[in-house]
């Protein structure tokens, strides 16, 4: 019998398995004249000098302390524009797209593929704005990062928790009160609603954890409380028991990764804190006492004010009826306050926004609402230095730093002066993710994204 000889590399270069939509090779690049921005110092560094090789920032110099250029390395004089490392949100939900009249229906009640087509579209958006990486906290799958990691769609790095986990009856249930499903008879750990996913008692909770982080989720994400957008619970009722709670902590602890929750009241934060959550989303109404635990605990704190202030203007008022409408001004009402008291405490926030369907276009807008009660420097914090520790990557992101990824943006203006330029489309010059340029207005620096056809 002729055996047929194996041929490893097919004609063309390419191999069964191939993945043709990677990108070549990275680019080297050494910026010069660059304003550099340093979340951690929190100053301006004139004439800056920064190196790009594969992916990684390689150097950081300035003036009389330059290296010499990687032979291969694109010389981009930024001309005097600011440097600053590329943003992070700690708070999306991508899957929550566009397209449709009703809030529910922008995550479930349409075709999953169709969903997916969309938040192809929302994630490359999200990129251009300058967020280079974001932590979905509900609805994203590991499907969708990988993707995202390897260019297949452009998009900012993405961490998730998979479904978020909610009681019956919970801000994760999204069935209408007339369902009568019987709750006793769903199938392992979880009637799956959305973005969210139900279980009850501790051995549920715990399987749907180790489920969820076997699915790909970098953290958990549970329903601590009830929601704005939730038509059969209150804001101050807490969810889960205490018992489920830390079933769901200790189970993520094995795994080395976290338990974060939604929470709004003191009650409902209260309880979650005391059970091992290591984060709290949204606590509007956070007093200077809880404020303080948190701090010497180190539990963080991620606000998402814009989706409030999103929430209530036109059309989008329209996606609530008249009880969570009144919800969502409280809730907007004590924001502002909340962070105010978490900040003086020493609370380490993240930025955040929650959007969703077409609210999505309003994510810079939290730097401009932050800014009543906060400076500039801890805005820029929260969205660089302090995600990335909330992410576990404060050694990768956050930071233009010898041996980090290579994520930075480009700005017309500096952010440290008013933080607010972030919030204006026509400040961002360019996005830099993992050293490949994503966006760009200038024309020194293309954008390498794009291939030509297969």
């Amino acid at each position: 019998m002729t055996q047929i000889p194996v041929q490893a590399t097919p004609p063309g270069g390419s191999i069964v398995g191939d993945k043709p939509w990677a990108l070549p090779p990275h680019q080297s690049y050494k910026i010069i004249n660059a304003r550099l921005i340093d979340p951690v110092e929190g100053k301006v560094t004139d004439g800056a000098q920064i190196t790009i090789v594969n992916g990684q920032f390689d150097s950081v110099s300035f003036g009389a302390e330059s290296r010499d250029k990687p032979s291969n390395a694109t010389i981009i004089d930024v001309q005097g524009k600011y440097v600053c490392p590329g943003l992070i949100d700690g708070h999306v939900h991508v899957t929550a797209t566009p397209g449709e009249s009703d809030l529910k229906d922008t995550y479930k009640n349409i075709p999953a593929s169709m969903n997916n087509f969309r938040t192809a579209f929302l994630v490359k958006e999200m990129l251009q704005r300058g967020f280079t990486t974001a932590r979905d906290c509900g609805g994203a799958d590991s499907s969708l990062k990988d993707a995202i990691r390897e260019w297949l769609i452009p998009g900012p790095r993405l961490l998730i928790s998979g479904h978020a986990l909610s009681q019956t009856g919970g801000h994760g249930d999204q069935r209408p009160f007339f369902n009568d499903e019987d709750p006793t008879l769903k199938c392992c750990a979880g009637h799956r609603s959305g973005i969210g996913r139900i279980c009850d008692g501790p051995t549920e909770c715990s399987v749907a954890v180790r489920d969820e982080i076997r699915k790909g989720a970098d953290f958990i994400k549970i329903m601590g409380g009830g929601g704005v957008a939730s038509r059969l619970n209150n804001l101050g009722h807490p969810q889960f028991l205490s018992e489920e709670i830390q079933a769901m902590t200790r189970t993520a602890a094995s795994f080395d990764t976290y338990v974060t929750a939604h929470a709004y009241t003191i009650r409902a934060m209260r309880h979650m804190i005391d059970n091992g959550v290591l984060g709290i989303e949204h606590g509007n109404f956070i007093d200077r006492r809880l404020a303080l635990e948190m701090a010497e605990k180190g539990i963080f704190l991620t606000p998402t004010l814009v989706t409030y202030d999103a929430l209530r203007t036109p059309p989008y008022d329209q996606f609530l009826n008249e009880s969570c409408a009144k919800k969502n001004l409280e809730v907007l009402g004590s924001g502002l306050e909340a962070i105010k008291i978490a900040s003086e405490a020493g609370v380490t926030l993240c930025y955040g926004s929650d959007l969703l369907a077409g609210m999505h276009k309003f994510q810079r807008r939290e730097f401009t609402l932050r800014s009543e009660v906060q400076s500039a420097l801890e805005i820029l914090r929260s969205a660089t230095i302090n995600c990335a520790r909330m992410l576990c990557m404060e050694d990768q992101i956050g930071q233009i730093k010898e041996g980090f990824l290579a994520d930075l943006i480009v700005l017309d203006r500096n952010p440290l002066e008013d933080i607010t330029v972030l919030d204006d489309k026509s400040n961002l010059l360019a996005v830099v993710k993992d050293g490949y340029v994503a966006f760009s207005k200038l024309e020194r620096l293309p954008v390498t994204i794009e291939k030509d056809p297969w």
